[in-house]
């Protein structure tokens, strides 16, 4: 194999493995299914244009980081963002379930996103990146050039916020 097909292995590996995560990150920013898309091509072609050895080992930091700038910008450009809420992320659900199984699912679901969407942006960022898209502390602080510690910092923060609101409406609805 020579190295133009190489790259272009790599590139479809890359896509394979990573293009999900980055339609659901990027949605999450611009708040729109199709721009999200439209950022994460944009972000597959600088992929193009790198060189394989240069990203070995910091491939989806690098992804994470262009697509966080790339969708960024569309944000900025456009200067409206809208909520969580208006831009619904595919689930699937697992196993066989009742429908009252996953009509509380999809409540509680829709509880957290709830819970999240009202973090503050930096806090929201961090839990996204680090339960929905799976990154180290490490590399939500390479993607948000934050330190490692602040990114543990608002994580911290963030899940304390977040069982504590579950715990009031969990009171709230016991009442």
């Amino acid at each position: 194999m020579d190295r133009e097909q190489a790259k272009a292995e790599w590139v479809r590996a890359a896509l394979h493995e990573h293009e999900g995560s980055l339609i659901r990150y990027a949605t999450q920013i611009t708040g729109d299914l199709e721009r999200a898309r439209d950022v994460v091509q944009d972000t597959f072609l600088k992929l193009c244009a790198e060189d394989p050895a240069r990203l070995d080992g910091h491939l989806r930091e690098w992804l994470f980081t262009v697509c966080r700038n790339r969708a960024r910008d569309v944000v900025r450009k456009e200067h409206r963002m809208k909520p969580l809420e208006d831009a619904r992320l595919e689930t699937t659900a697992g196993g066989e379930s009742s429908p009252a199984d996953q009509a509380a699912a999809n409540e509680n679901s829709r509880q957290m996103e709830r819970l999240v969407a009202a973090l503050p942006d930096n806090q929201r960022e961090v839990v996204r990146l680090k339960f929905q898209s799976g990154l180290s502390y490490k590399e939500i602080s390479k993607v948000t050039d934050l330190s490692v510690s602040n990114v543990g910092f608002l994580i911290h923060t963030a899940m304390k916020t977040l069982r504590t609101e579950m715990q009031k409406e969990e009171e709230f609805s016991a009442s």
